[in-house]
């Protein structure tokens, strides 16, 4: 009989300042839409989302602006004039995450509550050892990304300047 490992399921990030490790990024051009996927020391994980082109495929100005403030930051170079989005992986951002509240789509009556990030700032890395989670998001990503590739052992999670792909990729 096999066994099956049980989750605690979803859970919301607190309210706070963190820094988060950039472990996966993907932009369909199709819909313009932009997935960074982020996690914090402890294992926590969020999915900032950004719509970049309207329903008729014009770019949505509000929404670029919004990622490259994002990318910018998290690369710590205000003057760079593009970006990959998976050039972010492996690079650290701190940042404010806010509750906000609305009505529910599904049933008005009840509230959903949804985590924003609000000021953001350049981080260079955790100030203390990540959870074995924090290694093991990042590898499974990059062997989705890179298959047959082996990913080394991650480099010291106390990162001065973001993780080194080149080690880590080999």
């Amino acid at each position: 009989m096999a066994r099956i490992p049980l989750t605690n399921g979803f859970v919301l990030i607190p309210e706070g300042t963190y820094v988060f490790l950039i472990y996966g990024a993907t932009y369909d051009e199709d819909f313009g839409k932009i997935e960074i996927k982020l996690v914090t020391s402890k294992g926590l994980t969020h999915t900032e989302r950004f719509t970049i082109k309207d329903s008729t495929g014009k770019l949505n100005e509000n929404a670029l602006g919004a990622f490259s403030y994002f990318a910018k930051t998290a690369m710590n170079d205000f003057e760079m004039e593009d970006i990959a989005p998976e050039e972010l992986i492996g690079h650290f951002i701190e940042a404010e995450v806010i509750h906000t509240q609305s009505a529910s789509k599904k049933n008005p009556e009840k509230t959903v509550t949804f985590a924003n990030l609000g000021d953001k700032a350049p981080s260079n890395g955790f100030a203390e050892d990540p959870s074995a989670r924090v290694m093991e998001l990042f590898n499974q990503e990059q062997t989705k990304k890179h298959p047959g590739k082996s990913v080394a052992k991650a480099p010291s999670p106390k990162a001065s300047s973001g993780l080194d792909l080149d080690a880590l990729l080999g």
